[in-house]
């Protein structure tokens, strides 16, 4: 991707609890606080940002979020993506997010 910064990590998948029960997967620690450090200047509302994920061979337009409360950005994981790259909340995965 030019001109963007690739991340590249693995975790693991999550479901939050609330209505709706959206899927996540969390960047590291060391990733967030460094996206945040370089690139808050490019969050829109709620601590938004576009950004370019892939997962497998999938790669696809998307945002992560900054949740305030545990410091780390969080990027949604469709139904569309979760089918596509077959994933379950128990496999580890490998994630790249270019900014």
């Amino acid at each position: 991707m030019d001109g963007k910064v690739k991340y590249e990590f693995l975790t693991k998948m999550w479901k939050y609890d609330g209505d709706g029960g959206w899927h996540f997967v969390s960047l590291p620690k060391d990733t967030s606080k460094e996206i945040r450090a370089h690139f808050q200047w490019q969050e829109e509302g709620w601590g938004r940002m576009k950004v370019i994920a892939q997962i497998g061979e999938f790669e696809w337009k998307t945002s992560i979020w900054f949740d305030s409360k545990t410091k780390l950005y969080l990027l949604p994981i469709k139904a569309e993506v979760r089918k596509k790259c077959k994933l379950d909340q128990e496999k580890e995965i490998e994630v790249i997010v270019w900014v």
